[in-house]
């Protein structure tokens, strides 16, 4: 997905570049600034990763901690340096922070893990809702991009398409409910982080992927705007 080349031509009244004859197309191209592409998704594990290999080693919950914070703090050092965007470091070390937080609380490693669990819970519950009432999330992604928050509402097409793009970003969510909270239940830390390494990045790519593959088909034209 590659975001407009310069020259390209200029969007319509409509927010929709000129250029662009279907609802995928349209789809693809803005959706395309909206993820971090690979050392985003690399970024958003690395932490949970050095947390995971910190405890397997020490079973210290307190330098486990410290050393995936510490992680996510370089990387995060590494974004302003190169003066890139910080989003996916950003939201790695908040919810190891949240984590870290319940943990301490708690003095259980496994509770580190438990917001993450809590968040795709209701993320996916979130998302089902905009689904059953007609404003997937997707279309709003969409919207925002192209200046017009609502304006993807009126082409039937075009929501259709954000409902089935939606479901897919329900799946993983509910997945990795589905699959970590009976291992925190059960407290396999060292299992639970692992299903949390597996079940993050590689699972949101297939995700993607599947979206992408929604999008290549390119079969729904664009409604006329009035």
């Amino acid at each position: 997905m590659n975001s407009m080349p310069e020259g390209a031509a200029p969007p319509g009244a409509d927010g929709a570049p000129a250029s662009v004859a279907t609802v995928e197309q349209l789809v693809r191209q803005q959706l395309s600034e909206a993820f971090g592409g690979l050392r985003g998704v690399v970024e958003s594990a690395v932490p949970s990763i050095a947390f995971l290999v910190a405890w397997t080693t020490t079973e210290n919950l307190r330098r486990s901690v410290i050393v995936a914070v510490g992680v996510a703090a370089v990387l995060l050092v590494v974004r302003l340096v190169q003066r890139s965007t910080p989003q996916f470091v950003v939201n790695a070390l908040f919810v190891i922070g949240i984590g870290a937080l319940f943990a301490s609380r708690s003095g259980e490693a496994r509770d580190l893990f438990l917001p993450g669990i809590l968040y795709n819970g209701g993320y996916a519950v979130v998302l089902v809702v905009t689904i059953l009432i007609g404003w997937p999330l997707v279309g709003f992604l969409v919207g925002s991009l192209s200046g017009d928050p609502t304006g993807w509402h009126r082409d039937r097409g075009l929501v259709t398409l954000c409902s089935r793009l939606t479901w897919l970003l329900v799946l993983p969510c509910l997945l990795r409910v589905l699959v970590q909270y009976p291992l925190y239940a059960a407290d396999e830390v060292a299992l639970l982080g692992t299903a949390k390494i597996v079940m993050g990045w590689p699972l949101q790519v297939a995700s993607f992927l599947a979206m992408a593959w929604v999008l290549s088909r390119n079969a729904t034209p664009l409604a006329p705007q009035e």
